[in-house]
């Protein structure tokens, strides 16, 4: 019995050893980052800035990757049923990642089962805005512009179950109006449509809309963050208006479950490591993005939340595609 406790002991010691050697020796060729909407969104911003810093640290591309379509499904599953080896990776906000289970009846991946979570990124908070044509100044005067007219305004977002699509369901849900969902194929496509005036309003990320807002060529009515933010700070919270009222998510980067710790952990610390640059870190401020390093066990936890409360709210109001 002795001699069996010795050799598993040595047998765990060498098991943890060949991690580390695995992880130091990682990465050794282009690793492929997959972003399941076209350029222009928040996962495409934050991918783009993170990743370009991590390819100087680790020697070795990290190479962008746009598989956009249905709502983000495409290239979750491109990311599902990749090799478990940290050289395929996925950038998803954490809402929209589960958001899609509750959306379709078969999906060919589970965003909880057949995905580890690597670090959440860039804090995300929303902005409700509108095209200049629309006659309102202010939450209150929205909502009472909405209700007036139910179903007349069109909410466009970046695909059904996306962080976009989410917040338009929620304001509705604790406001009591009616818009019409638009779905578009990103957040970039989306944002041109507020801007032109093909959709009406947006409760969309902050770095999607800023450049507009700044323009005066959209409306920014209220942040969805509790607190004001730094880069609007004339903008009120909805909160404001709607008390107790928030909304966030995580840009996280996930890989396909059964990835070695070892990796996990590597790919965590240099993220971690990049979003402590100061340059980085200024320019996702710049964008309203807080960079938010954390544990991979914090992200797991954080998805497994939101899948509750996205599916209860998408219960409530007969979300559903197929």
């Amino acid at each position: 019995m002795k001699a069996a406790r010795l050799f598993a002991a040595f047998f765990a010691c060498m098991l943890c050893a060949a991690g580390v050697v695995w992880s130091q020796a990682y990465p050794t060729k282009l690793v492929r980052v997959i972003v399941p909407f076209p350029p222009g969104g928040a996962n495409d911003i934050v991918a783009r800035l993170v990743f370009s810093k991590v390819s100087e640290q680790m020697g070795q591309s990290f190479i962008i990757e746009n598989r956009a379509g249905a709502g983000g499904t495409i290239g979750s599953a491109v990311v599902a049923q990749s090799k478990p080896d940290g050289y395929t990776l996925l950038i998803q906000t954490a809402a929209s990642h589960v958001s899609n289970a509750h959306l379709y009846n078969k999906l060919p991946y589970d965003a909880l089962r057949d995905f580890v979570g690597v670090s959440p990124l860039a804090r995300v908070v929303a902005v409700l805005t509108v095209h200049p044509s629309v006659p309102v100044g202010s939450v209150k005067e929205f909502i009472a512009l909405a209700k007036s007219r139910p179903k007349e305004i069109l909410h466009g977002h970046s695909g059904y179950g996306s962080f976009t699509h989410f917040n338009g369901v929620l304001f509705e849900s604790r406001t009591g109006i009616r818009m019409t969902h638009v779905p578009f194929k990103g957040g970039g496509p989306a944002v041109i449509a507020l801007v032109s005036g093909e959709t009406q309003a947006q409760v969309a990320a902050i770095g999607e809309l800023i450049g507009y807002i700044k323009a005066n060529r959209v409306r920014p009515l209220g942040v969805t963050s509790a607190e004001r933010v730094a880069q609007l700070p004339d903008v009120p919270t909805i909160a404001d208006t709607i008390r107790g009222y928030e909304s966030w998510t995580w840009v996280s980067a996930l890989a396909p479950a059964g990835t070695p710790k070892a990796i996990i952990d590597r790919l965590n610390a240099e993220l971690g490591k990049a979003m402590r640059e100061p340059d980085v870190a200024a320019k996702l401020s710049a964008q309203t993005l807080d960079p938010s390093h954390r544990p991979p066990e914090e992200l797991d936890k954080r998805l497994k939340m939101d899948s509750e409360m996205i599916g209860k709210l998408f219960r409530e109001f007969g979300v559903k595609l197929d």
